[in-house]
């Protein structure tokens, strides 16, 4: 497998020498700078492709261009961005990159409730809990009819946790839950995703996976012509959030995502974490079955608890069988004769990184580190026994 890492660009703070002395040998980033649904230009992409060469590496894969929340309504402007999407997978494509991940969740990107998540071995991880999900979305956002979206003793005991919250953990909460994370596509205030909350509501996970499966009809033709795999990320956490619908959280749902649109052009990132957040998904079986279809693979654990709270564990030591999905990562390999990308996704906060106020949420550098070279030692060893 390919080692990568993601970079959020010149402003990151770990420079691209870390990330070399980290063993890593390829790039994942994306032109962060340019806003949401506009075109990237080639000079800039060559740019940005030349300064991470300049450094040994190369770049990998494009996470993300993202795609504006006009595309996935088709309201709006959506064809004037869907023009500069398509423009941009070509201009990628003459730079000489070929794989790009993106995604289609509605409203917010990947979401968490805790960003400091104290383990017993005094690192921090990043959770999702459930319950404080909840208070938030029927009792600090007042979200419409909220309440229904949720059993009544889970909603009794949310309304006890807020009980319990101060002021600052509660604008903490929000801060975490609607003013973005990394790598995400923006944030909001507590009105603005109300409007945007109602707007996809009311089209609804069929009119959601139409627009999906539409929206590829319209750019794969192009990526085509640029010789660039598209791979869309799936939902996380990879259940309905806000009463939002949901398209890209199981099995069944990347089946029908090639199905409905059967190019080679049109596949799949494997996040161990956001599938594996859902118990009913077989990341080895589905590795297995997407062997052809997989370009690219984020290696993140979690541990799940019963009420879909989960939280960011160690990368060998989770519910998801890191051990056996990458052997049936391999064996894709070595079907396909393709080395897949795969970096190391979140690591725990620790060491003199903890306080420190320039590390990004999930982004630490020690904690990825220590992640890859766990990943590493596994891959070396089921290379070395096949």
């Amino acid at each position: 497998m390919k080692e990568t890492w993601r970079w959020f660009g010149p402003s990151d703070s770990i420079s691209l020498e870390m990330i070399v002395q980290a063993g890593a040998t390829g790039i994942v980033t994306a032109m962060h700078e340019i806003p949401t649904g506009e075109l990237w230009p080639l000079d800039a992409i060559k740019k940005r492709k030349a300064q991470i060469q300049k450094a040994g590496l190369e770049w990998s894969v494009v996470e993300s261009v993202p795609v504006h929340n006009n595309i996935k309504t088709r309201t709006g402007n959506y064809q004037k961005h869907i023009e500069n999407y398509k423009q941009t997978l070509i201009n990628l494509g003459k730079a000489g990159i070929d794989t790009v991940c993106y995604n289609f969740m509605p409203v917010v990107d990947w979401t968490r409730t805790n960003l400091n998540y104290k383990l017993e071995n005094a690192s921090y991880a990043l959770r999702f809990e459930m319950t404080d999900f909840v208070a938030y979305d029927v009792f600090v956002l007042k979200r419409k009819d909220a309440e229904r979206s949720y059993a009544t003793e889970l909603v009794t005991k949310a309304k006890q946790r807020l009980d319990t919250m101060s002021a600052e953990q509660i604008q903490q909460l929000e801060d975490n839950i609607i003013a973005g994370l990394p790598g995400g596509e923006g944030s909001y205030s507590r009105a603005s995703i109300l409007i945007a909350i109602e707007e996809f509501i009311r089209l609804g996970t069929e009119g959601l996976r139409e627009n999906l499966f539409t929206f590829l009809k319209d750019i794969i033709p192009a990526a085509e012509s640029a010789g660039i795999k598209m791979c869309i990320h799936p939902d996380d956490p990879p259940f309905s959030l806000f009463g939002l619908p949901r398209v890209v959280s199981t099995q069944e749902d990347a089946q029908q995502l090639l199905d409905a649109v059967p190019s080679p052009a049109n596949g799949l990132t494997l996040c161990a974490g956001s599938y594996g957040a859902r118990g009913d998904n077989d990341l080895v079986c589905m590795a297995n079955t997407f062997a052809e279809r997989i370009y690219f693979v984020h290696l993140r654990n979690v541990i799940r608890e019963q009420d879909g709270s989960f939280y960011e564990s160690e990368h060998l030591n989770g519910d998801n069988d890191m051990v056996g999905l990458i052997q049936a990562l391999l064996s894709a390999e070595k079907t396909t004769g393709v080395q897949i990308p795969m970096r190391p996704d979140h690591g725990h906060l620790m060491a003199d990184e903890i306080g420190a106020k320039d590390v990004k949420p999930g982004y630490s550098y020690q904690g990825r580190m220590k992640g890859l070279a766990e990943l590493r030692g596994v891959i070396h060893t089921l290379e070395h026994i096949r």
